[in-house]
């Protein structure tokens, strides 16, 4: 809760379309575009863009970005202006780096030797000084301050044995992913090909879905379903909502090349020996949405595992077990049931009030969290309460909910929080606080019930988030591993917790 409240969020959110079968199409690709977008609204809010193509020549892009939502920046209107088109990509964007502007909207748009290439991107480089310098020393001028851009000049960089008359994209590609290791999931529009790109880490996510016809979505045989179209995003959330199925996740340092004929991976390039994978551990916390797909694992299970881990680690004398409305129900209901107590609401939220909210005078300021949540005081008066919530990043979100629980009559609230403290800032696509807002580096976590008034606090450990994160995970692998030449394949299962323990998967160049 006190996440949201904060703002602490993921940068961005990428979603391509490619149709199947005879071109012209005739399926709406700006519009699967726009509905793959709006569900991927909870990771961007500020800006939004879609770049779409005939597929028969890289100069008939039809662009169109705007600021704010979804819904706001594509109507009717602005999306006739992407027409007539059998492809594209699109991009919904907070910005971690990069000013809040109309130009450093995506997706970027770039002329190269063999045409223009449209890119969105998912991320940020932990590189980004000593790219910008190299681009400018070799000419090569920025009108942005977006790594996106740096990304999109990089890629328009003609390779040593590039023909003039051939693209090479592959090379391309490997030449940005050798220039810099991570944060990047990426999309890439050259003609008629759509290119998916996840980082060697896998830091951010990035999966296919296949568009198959509405009527055959619930059906039995929809395997056997006619391909109408392939879409790639950084959620799979988004696909029920298209009319596609989840078809796989794009792997770290995959290079897929998406056409209207088939997916085919390209060439996967490796990490350096001995390094895990780096995915988010946040996305399983807080940002994906609960029916997103992660490594072969649905985030709404991850995290009432995590809700079960913390009732083994910190259970408590209680009555019932509830949470602050709502991103963290699915580890308060595992909380719940691993200590055998009711889960019961205890707040029901007021969803228009937000940040758009009228001004506040002073009465209204002072009121603060009653104005955004009703008390269902008949569930909880005269009882011991146990409130899950995703995290405490300040404690200034917490501690009027504790109040107002108490004034309606909460005998006891104790607050188990279902993540590990966060104590550094991410630099890879995260907005975070300074390290010094961060209530875990502060004096008054050595108190910190007292300080925001609860009778206990717990958070879980980065054992058990990890725990959590990788039961399943390893499960599966060695059920699926059974040789070891096939393990050795797989790979180490790794998860990026530098916010949480300041161990970053990568050097760090400023």
């Amino acid at each position: 809760m006190e996440l949201e409240e904060l703002g602490i969020r993921e940068e961005c959110g990428v979603f391509g379309c490619i149709a199947s079968g005879v071109w012209p199409t005739e399926l709406d690709v700006p519009h699967v575009i726009t509905l793959g977008l709006v569900g991927l609204q909870h990771r961007g809010q500020e800006s939004a863009g879609i770049v779409t193509s005939d597929g028969e020549s890289s100069q008939a892009f039809k662009v169109h970005k705007g600021m704010g939502l979804i819904n706001h920046v594509f109507n009717a209107d602005s999306l006739k202006k992407l027409y007539v088109s059998n492809l594209g990509i699109g991009h919904t964007r907070y910005s971690t780096s990069g000013i809040s502007e109309l130009q450093n909207c995506q997706p970027f748009v770039v002329e190269t030797l063999h045409g223009k290439i449209a890119v969105a991107h998912n991320g940020e480089l932990t590189n980004a000084v000593r790219l910008r310098r190299k681009l400018m020393r070799h000419g090569v001028g920025l009108s942005t301050s977006s790594d996106s851009e740096l990304i999109t000049q990089l890629l328009a960089f003609t390779p040593p044995l590039e023909n003039d008359d051939t693209a090479d994209w592959v090379a391309r590609i490997k030449n940005l992913m050798n220039e810099t290791p991570t944060s990047y999931s990426l999309l890439i529009m050259h003609k008629d090909i759509i290119y998916a790109v996840r980082d060697p880490y896998g830091n951010r996510p990035l999966c296919i879905g296949r568009l198959i016809p509405v009527g055959d979505m619930n059906g039995k045989g929809k395997d056997n379903s006619e391909t109408e179209g392939w879409v790639v995003s950084s959620e799979s959330c988004s696909f029920l909502s298209i009319g596609a199925e989840y078809y796989r996740e794009v792997l770290p340092g995959e290079i897929v090349k998406i056409s209207r004929y088939e997916v085919q991976t390209l060439d996967v390039v490796p990490r350096p020996e001995g390094d895990p994978s780096a995915f988010c551990i946040f996305e399983y916390v807080y940002f994906a949405r609960p029916d997103s797909i992660f490594e072969g694992q649905m985030v709404y299970s991850v995290r009432r595992r995590c809700g079960q881990q913390l009732a083994i680690e910190a259970p408590v004398e209680a009555d019932l077990v509830s949470t602050v409305p709502e991103s963290a129900t699915p580890a308060a209901l595992g909380y719940a049931q691993k200590c055998g107590l009711p889960y019961v609401e205890v707040l029901c939220k007021n969803r228009y009030v937000g940040r758009t909210f009228i001004q506040p005078n002073m009465r209204l300021r002072q009121l603060g969290v009653a104005k955004k949540f009703g008390v269902l005081s008949d569930n909880f008066k005269g009882k011991r309460v146990v409130i899950i919530d995703d995290s405490i990043v300040r404690g200034n979100t917490i501690s009027p909910i504790i109040k107002l629980l108490r004034e309606s009559g909460a005998k006891e609230v104790h607050i188990r929080v279902a993540s590990p403290p966060i104590r550094f800032p991410c630099y890879m696509g995260i907005n975070i606080p300074t390290k010094e807002e961060l209530i875990a580096n502060r004096p008054e976590f050595h108190d910190l019930a007292n300080y925001i008034g609860a009778d206990s606090v717990v958070y879980l450990s980065v054992e058990g988030l990890v725990s959590s994160v990788q039961e399943s995970i390893k499960a599966r692998q060695e059920s699926e591993n059974s040789l070891k030449t096939q393990k050795s394949r797989a790979g180490k299962i790794g998860h990026c917790t530098a916010c949480l323990t300041g161990e970053y998967p990568v050097e760090l160049e400023w």
